[in-house]
């Protein structure tokens, strides 16, 4: 249990590290936001996954994918995140 746990951190820090370097623009976003980032992005990457190409489907669509998914999960999830911030931020 606690190297599944270990290994969700890492894998999130790694996704979410990448997808700040990919996506342009300034990101203020503390450590444990990008960790963050990195987890919502692999479920989403996984959940991606299963729509695509219906991978373990034994599994569920709600399963973590692979770094390269969770990269491209992550991305997804940063994009989103930085349009709903910039909307809220734009009405003040």
């Amino acid at each position: 249990m606690l190297g599944l746990i270990i290994s969700i951190i890492v894998v999130g820090i790694i996704a979410g590290a990448l997808a700040r370097l990919i996506v342009p623009g300034k990101q203020n976003m503390s450590i444990g936001m990008t960790i963050l980032l990195g987890i919502i992005g692999s479920f989403v990457g996984g959940f991606l996954g299963f729509l695509i190409f219906g991978a373990d489907a034994q599994d569920g669509f709600f399963q973590p994918a692979g770094i390269v998914g969770s990269i491209i999960g992550a991305i997804i999830v940063l994009i989103i995140w930085i349009q709903v911030r910039g909307r809220s931020t734009a009405r003040r």
